[in-house]
């Protein structure tokens, strides 16, 4: 006997190129030692099998090879069984301010050993992932302190331990009436001291109280983060530019200003949260709870605490709670709030049923097949809910320039405050100190970064109530720039169902002999045509009959039975063994059969277009798409065919999966550098093609892992419509991302011109800090509302 084989698997972080994976692949086989080697180009994973002793030589060659043909990729040891997190989700409670929530995300992420931090202003999410899981709690810690030290306010939650945290809501709602009471009360008082014939210091005193009740939370917390270093903050800025009213003798001003600013803040609270809830109710699929079968009862459990192979009960009106087959019942299901349709989807024994879908009518007994957390609702929501951390050109720009703008107006309001007074006759300190603090009260840039991410995420949040997940504002964005699509064929234009329609046997063999040989050839294939000839053949095969099985890659299958040698596949593979026959005339895809070295007849397989995939090739050249191509792997006739019935631009027939990635990059070679290009295909055979594309979109991929992890984004349904609708959405978002930018630039332009020169007042900065905010969050909010 010889030594036992040791497996070990590597990630392969950083791996991007589908060729390099292949060569790795390759050179890491012809290793001395290796009995076999595949890398898994989707999951990023390198699996090696050794002679028991080389494993940790192996290792190290393997590391050097890798090193060699892919610099930048790091190996690392694949941990086995459950790896400890790296990654911590932190809830920011009560976080409302955008500017605070940048700073919060740049300093979390210079902590030593953070590879990442980001913050989702929208959910209040800080996602940190570090290097080394043992350093995860004192990173957590830091990051605590961090958000402490910057909003003192803000409550930090693990997601983790989220539920238990619900206390906050009650606690939050008693902080905002108390909010509300010292702003009515403060109000009351500053109303009294303004129309009241009080003479000073008597009215100076209700101004006083006035403004410690309704501003005196902002002047204590500019205080803190001055102490802290924290200084261009909206906290600083409206301190100085009130107190400075107090101190040039403008006590209503400064009292009326703050209270607007309070007010005004009230309301954009609201806004934003309000805002919050319409998207998060956008993704209200995840199931509260499951009906577990234990022997003959039933008793509810959260879905983490199933099993794969337990039993759940699935009554009317509820949503499946986790993936699995129907064992007993019938019954019609809600699959809008995963795919968008609005026609309910009938299910029986033995049908797949997907956590996320609601049940219409019947009593289901389902049988689990996946855990909660690789559950198809737990993938979606994870996907879209962490689909901020891929920022869009337009939201970098934004926090870059936010960084900038603020520091920038204050240096500005500093020489308008102190140089016009030195250097113009007439000019008094009084006056053009009032005009620096208009700007300081105007520069705050919350309506920028607050209105811009909100609308990225309304987009991808609308997207995926119809069907169409977006994995990052990123690829809504690029979705803008599309000019070349690429459609696979099978699965993607065509539904993908394949039947046999005709059988022409040569002369010697009979339509059953033909389809029997065909059948035993297609056994072991999982392959749609091949489960059609099985289909078609109709009994039962019995394998003890084959001798030997191999597939030729790209042409077909070489088997033996009962001592027949037999062919079975595409006219490549007739050619490659010289077996001589006359190409036929008919439309559809061939499966040629030879029996020792005689060509036997062929198999005649069709395939059905999808209703939709015309109407999307048209409406994405009205949309701007310069150029629509198909790459298949199927005959050249039935490829011209289907291109032909579609009105596509090109068709590229009998490609092997490595030609689909260099017909690609021909066309990438084509494009402007702007211009983006698209490829479509299943997500599952199209993996490097999809890998290689600007943006990859797999179809059809409603419960397919392989065309969730492959693809940038995912259509949940099997519709190529949809393509176009993506684009639509993208437009549409990026259009209102532009109103909120022009229009915000644009009136604290207007404004910042006007308190230089002396025309505005205090009351309209306020307007042109907060209100623009307001109308601008309002407007994000309309990205919602595409048809």
């Amino acid at each position: 006997m010889g030594e036992p084989a040791v497996k070990r698997e590597f990630v392969l972080d950083g791996l991007d190129c589908a060729n390099c994976a292949l060569k790795i692949e390759t050179g890491v086989k012809g290793l001395e030692g290796v009995s076999s080697c595949s890398v898994n180009f989707v999951t990023k994973t390198l699996t090696v099998e050794t002679q028991q002793g080389r494993d940790e030589e192996v290792a190290q060659e393997a590391k050097q090879l890798v090193k060699k043909l892919e610099p930048h990729v790091q190996v690392k040891a694949k941990t086995t069984g459950k790896a400890p997190s790296r990654k911590q989700v932190l809830v920011l409670q009560g976080l409302d301010c955008a500017n605070c929530a940048a700073k919060i995300e740049k300093q979390t992420g210079e902590l030593s050993g953070v590879t990442t931090s980001t913050l989702d202003f929208v959910s209040k999410k800080l996602m940190i992932e570090v290097e080394d899981d043992k350093q995860l709690p004192s990173i957590v810690e830091q990051a605590t302190q961090i958000v402490n030290r910057l909003e003192p306010d803000v409550e930090v939650i693990k997601e983790d331990s989220l539920a238990k945290g619900t206390l906050h809501e009650d606690h939050r709602k008693a902080e905002m009436r108390s909010k509300i009471l010292r702003i009515s009360i403060g109000g009351i008082l500053t109303g009294i001291a303004a129309f009241a014939p009080l003479a000073f210091p008597f009215d100076f005193s209700l101004f006083v109280v006035a403004y410690i009740l309704i501003g005196g939370e902002i002047v204590a917390r500019a205080i803190k983060n001055i102490a802290r270093g924290q200084v261009f903050d909206e906290n600083f800025l409206m301190a100085i530019a009130t107190l400075g009213a107090f101190a040039i003798g403008e006590y209503s001003e400064g009292v009326a200003v703050m209270l607007f600013y309070q007010i005004g803040e009230l309301f954009q609270s609201l806004a934003v949260n309000r805002s919050r809830k319409s998207i998060t109710a956008l993704m209200d699929i995840r199931p509260d709870y499951a009906n577990l079968r234990v022997g003959n009862e039933t008793k509810q459990v959260s879905p983490e605490d199933v099993r794969i192979g337990d039993m759940i009960l699935v009554k009317p009106g509820e949503k499946v709670p986790l993936d699995g087959k129907v064992l007993e019942g019938v019954s019609m299901m809600d699959t809008s709030a995963l795919t968008g349709e609005s026609v309910p989807r009938k299910v029986e024994t033995g049908s797949e049923v997907l956590s996320g879908f609601i049940n219409k009518n019947g009593i289901l007994t389902v049988e689990v097949t996946k855990e909660f957390g690789e559950s198809t609702v737990s993938k979606i929501l994870d996907l879209v809910q962490n689909a901020s951390s891929r920022k869009a050109p337009t939201e970098n720009f934004i926090t870059k320039f936010a960084r900038y703008y603020t520091p920038f107006v204050v240096i500005t309001a500093a020489a308008l405050a102190f140089l016009p007074p030195l250097f113009l006759s007439g000019a008094t300190f009084s006056d053009w100190i009032y005009r620096a603090l208009v700007f300081l009260v105007i520069s705050c840039p919350c309506a920028l970064v607050v209105s811009i991410p909100l609308g990225f995420f309304g987009g991808i949040g609308g997207a995926s109530k119809r069907g169409i997940l977006v994995k990052g504002s990123n690829y809504l964005e690029a979705l803008n720039n599309v000019k070349y699509v690429v459609f696979d064929k099978t699965g993607t234009l065509t539904k993908g169902v394949f039947d046999v329609t005709a059988v022409r046997p040569a002369v010697g063999m009979t339509e059953v002999a033909l389809l029997q040989y065909a059948a035993f050839a297609e056994v072991h294939s999982n392959h749609p045509i091949a489960v059609s000839i099985r289909k078609a053949y109709g009994q039962d095969i019995d394998e003890t009959a084959i001798q030997s099985y191999e597939e030729v890659s790209g042409h077909g299958t070489m088997v033996s039975v009962n001592g027949a040698e037999v062919l079975a596949g595409n006219a490549k593979l007739m050619n490659k063994y010289d077996i001589q026959f006359t190409a036929p005339t008919e439309v559809g895809t061939m499966v040629h059969v030879a029996v020792n070295g005689n060509y036997a007849g062929y198999i005649v397989i069709s395939d059905e277009v999808k209703e939709d995939a015309a109407q999307a090739i048209s409406a994405l050249k009205e949309l701007g798409v310069k150029k629509t191509v198909m790459l298949t792997g199927d005959a050249k006739p039935v490829g011209e065919a289907v291109g032909k019935q579609l009105g596509l631009d090109e068709i590229y027939a009998e490609l092997l999966p490595h030609q689909k990635v260099e017909e690609l990059e021909k066309l990438d070679g084509k494009k402007l550098k702007k211009e983006k290009l698209v490829f479509v295909g299943d997500g599952i055979n199209d993996t490097p093609v999809l890998a290689r594309a600007d943006i990859g979109i797999a179809m059809g991929g409603l419960g397919s892992d392989a065309a969730i992890e492959a693809a940038d984004i995912v259509i949940m349904t099997d519709e190529p419509s949809k393509i176009a609708t993506a684009i639509g959405i993208a437009k549409r978002t990026r259009r209102i991302v532009y109103q909120n930018i022009i229009f915000a630039l644009g009136v604290k332009s207007i404004f910042l011109l006007l308190g230089a020169f002396g025309i505005a007042t205090m009351w309209e900065a306020v307007f042109s800090d907060v209100g623009v905010t307001l109308l601008a969050v309002l407007n994000a909010m309309r990205v919602l509302k595409v048809d």
